[in-house]
């Protein structure tokens, strides 16, 4: 705060007259302005007498060196950082798998019906009407094969019961999957002889028959070759001949999936499964009774 011009001026003048009169020594007084002695007045006392530099807050020398050390970042930001990169990765992933999966059994349903399954008209094995109908609400799988068969039949029906215990113990034992056994030799295979040999592999199969044009159109819709001779007299023997393929049905009913014999059960299961969450995920009704 600066002093005054006025009050500067009478003080010098004061100063200048006892020094050209040397027997009057008089005590040199500066006057300060009031305003000044205000401000003196409100400063804290630690204020006006401390001599002391200001000092920042201290920091030990570890933290200093653990400063310059890390950086910005720390072992938890980076801990952090790749578990989120990598469940992103892992996220992306298997949302591209879902939507490949998807773009493929889009694919196969051609324009106005299915390329593979489609209307049909059997019987159960308690004589009931069966349709097509009775397989939505549940992923079905669908295999085509005949009681007389040598290796191949059995074969893949070992490995279908194997595969309805995985799928139902990957569900928790719900009932979401529905195993279907169609016969591509109606004259011999009737709802007993059927019933007898399913019997031997999974009591969930369901095993379907009926007359010899009805078991033709099954295999027309679903694409399976199918050779047995329409008039067979009893006792005749005779060769079938058809394709060796599970046929998995989503729960509208619409194919998404052929399950060969290269696969095993595991790697059936893993395949069926991806199909079901897919659905579980779109937050599609599935049947469980």
């Amino acid at each position: 705060m600066s002093i005054p011009l006025r009050s500067l001026t009478r003080t010098l003048t004061r100063v200048s007259r006892t020094t050209h009169n040397p027997s009057i020594i008089r005590p040199i007084v500066l006057q300060t302005p009031p305003h000044f002695r205000q401000i003196v007045s409100r400063t804290p006392a630690a204020a006006q007498f401390s001599t002391s530099p200001i000092r920042l807050k201290a920091r030990t020398i570890g933290q200093i060196r653990a400063r310059n050390a890390t950086g910005p970042f720390s072992w938890k930001s980076a801990l952090l950082f790749v578990l989120t990169g990598a469940g992103m990765i892992v996220y992306f992933r298997v949302e591209k798998e879902r939507l490949e999966r998807k773009r493929v059994a889009e694919m196969s349903k051609g324009v106005g019906k299915p390329k593979v399954g489609g209307p049909f008209v059997m019987k159960d094995l308690e004589g009931r009407v069966f349709t097509e109908e009775d397989l939505k609400g549940r992923y079905s799988f669908v295999y085509f094969g005949f009681t007389h068969c040598p290796d191949i039949c059995p074969e893949e029906l070992d490995k279908m019961a194997e595969i309805i215990d995985k799928v139902k113990e990957a569900n928790k034992g719900e009932n979401v999957f529905l195993p279907v056994f169609i016969t591509c030799d109606p004259a011999r295979d009737t709802p007993e002889v059927l019933k007898n040999y399913l019997r031997e592999f999974h009591k969930d199969i369901i095993g379907l028959t009926g007359t010899y044009d009805q078991v033709k159109q099954v295999c027309k819709a679903y694409r399976v070759y199918f050779s047995t001779p329409r008039d067979v007299k009893p006792g005749e023997d005779y060769l079938v001949d058809h394709s060796i393929y599970f046929y998995l049905m989503d729960p509208d009913g619409d194919f998404v999936e052929c399950i060969g014999r290269q696969d095993t059960p595991d790697s059936a299961t893993k395949t069926i499964m991806e199909h079901i969450n897919d659905w579980k995920r779109e937050g599609k009704p599935l049947k469980k009774d």
